[in-house]
């Protein structure tokens, strides 16, 4: 199951407690005061790591504690600090602290970012003692660490994103060029999922759900357009079977300019699919209309592999010159 948005329930780990103790001489029972420190309690991280999929093992429990902080002894001992916590996260995750209202991004491979701070260890009678109070009684608790529920939402960071209608051929051609097994089916939605695969070590996305209306919510849309955002560059695909080829990539268009103004700004080629189900006529007229448009255009048909091997060669040709 592909899980891309989840909210997590994290606590830092408590300071341990200051101790009142004494020190134990020979005919000095009391000698003075002992007590150490409390451990500091383990602060909370986020890291970014590949792997998209992450997510969905914490769908199961999705409460969190760092290690708190270990009291303090005698002889003037200080605890020791609770160990840190981190929360592994996919590269691309944007992280919310809800109460706080505060946003990490995690965009790099073994990026890390502190999100709650542990509460500081109590202090121990020994602090106390002054030349005036050589029996200090008192010692202090160790603060409270920090606690905060954290909504994580996944935006995949890949280098080619396929988008288009339901059954434009998206998951057809993302098994052809890559080593993933997306399902395909002629119905709409059969992709309810992005499906990553492997292109020369380049990675490839199919991104379901897109609608008119996709921006407001309508089909599965909007909780698909976010992976578009950080994808660098677009095979909009568009299916020949149905008459309104046109009409149907600009209706994908306005709902990445709806969602989001600088993705209608990204590299795009437009891929017409299904090119054995239309006459040399239609596609003519068709590539008049849509050489206006001045963005790279290829024609292809999974059926016959007609086209395919030209959009492989141009794809991994266009990657090496421009991604990093």
């Amino acid at each position: 199951m592909f899980v891309d948005t989840l909210t997590l329930n994290i606590k830092a780990g408590d300071g341990g407690d200051g101790v009142t103790r004494w020190r134990h001489e020979k005919f000095r029972p009391m000698a003075g005061p002992s007590g150490g420190n409390g451990g500091r309690g383990g602060d909370v991280f986020m890291r970014a790591v590949r792997d998209v999929n992450l997510l969905a093992r914490y769908t199961g429990d999705k409460s969190f504690e760092a290690e708190n902080g270990i009291s303090g002894l005698g002889d003037s001992k200080f605890g020791k600090n609770g160990e840190d916590l981190i929360v592994d996260v996919p590269v691309g995750s944007i992280v919310t602290d809800i109460a706080r209202e505060r946003t990490f991004e995690l965009l790099e491979e073994g990026q890390q970012v502190k999100i709650l701070k542990g509460g500081s260890g109590g202090i121990g009678n020994e602090q106390f003692k002054t030349a005036t109070n050589r029996s200090p009684e008192e010692s202090t608790k160790g603060r409270e660490g920090e606690v905060g529920e954290f909504k994580i939402e996944l935006s995949l960071v890949v280098d080619v994103g396929l988008v288009g209608m339901p059954n434009a051929g998206k998951s057809t051609l993302l098994n052809t060029l890559t080593n993933a097994r997306a399902k395909v089916g002629a119905y709409p939605f059969t992709t309810i999922e992005p499906h990553l695969g492997d292109f020369y070590g380049y990675t490839i996305a199919d991104i379901p759900g897109l609608i008119s209306g996709a921006a407001t919510g309508k089909g599965l849309g909007h909780t698909f357009l976010r992976h578009v955002s950080r994808t660098k560059m677009i095979l909009h695909l568009v299916s020949l079977e149905t008459e309104d080829a046109l009409e149907r990539y600009y209706t994908i268009r306005e709902e990445l300019s709806a969602y989001a103004k600088e993705l209608i700004d990204k590299e795009e080629w437009i891929i017409f699919t299904k090119k054995d189900l239309v006459k040399q006529e239609y596609l003519d007229k068709l590539l008049k209309e849509i050489d206006k448009i001045r963005n790279r255009v290829l024609v292809i048909s999974a059926e016959t592999g007609e086209g395919v091997k030209e959009l492989q060669d141009s794809l991994i040709r266009h990657l090496r010159e421009t991604v990093e």
